[in-house]
Formats: C-alpha cells, sequence, structure tokens
C-alpha cells in the first residue's frame, strides 16, 4: 500500500473537515466493495506460491521427506503436511472431472 498526501487529492473543505476528526494521524480507507479485488490479484505472488507448492508436492512424490521439505523451504513441518494435502485433492478433483 502507498500512501498519498491528501492536501494532493482532497479538497481544502474536505481537509478542514477530516482534520477535526484526525489531525496529523494515518488513517486507512477501504475500497469500495465492488472495487476489491482478491488477495494476490495484484502482484504475481499467488503464481509464485502455486508453483511453489507445485515442486514440495512433486519433490514429496520422489520420496523426499516432509522433515526435508520443511527445511528446504524454509517452512515448518505444518505447512508442509497442509500443502501436501492441498496438492493431493487438487489431483483427485481433476481426475474426476
Amino acid at each position: 500500500m502507498s500512501y498519498l498526501k491528501a492536501q494532493h487529492i482532497l479538497p481544502a473543505d474536505l481537509l478542514e473537515e477530516l482534520q477535526e476528526y484526525v489531525d496529523g494521524v494515518c488513517i486507512y480507507i477501504p475500497r469500495v466493495a465492488d472495487k476489491k479485488q482478491e488477495w494476490g490479484a495484484s502482484t504475481s505472488t499467488r503464481k509464485e506460491l502455486k508453483i511453489r507448492n507445485k515442486h514440495i508436492y512433486e519433490d514429496y512424490m520422489k520420496g523426499h521427506s516432509t522433515e526435508s521439505l520443511s527445511q528446504k523451504y524454509f517452512l515448518s513441518l505444518k505447512s508442509i503436511q497442509r500443502i501436501i494435502r492441498q496438492q493431493k485433492e487438487r489431483g483427485n478433483n481433476l481426475k474426476m472431472s
């Protein structure tokens, strides 16, 4: 999230009104509901995690232990187990359709 200077984007009278309530502090103004985006929609993070999780599952299927995967990918054992479970479920769902 980036910060914008209120005096650059708000009309002077609105800025003065806001200063009656909050003066010199940062506030968060939420998006309008119909303009919200899903998590990761504006970055490549979602795609990168999908690829990472696929690699984790491939390594697991090649015989790597969950403990070694935890160390290799710098994730907790529970996270590795969750990723493997999710990848298995996705694989099963693809085979059924």
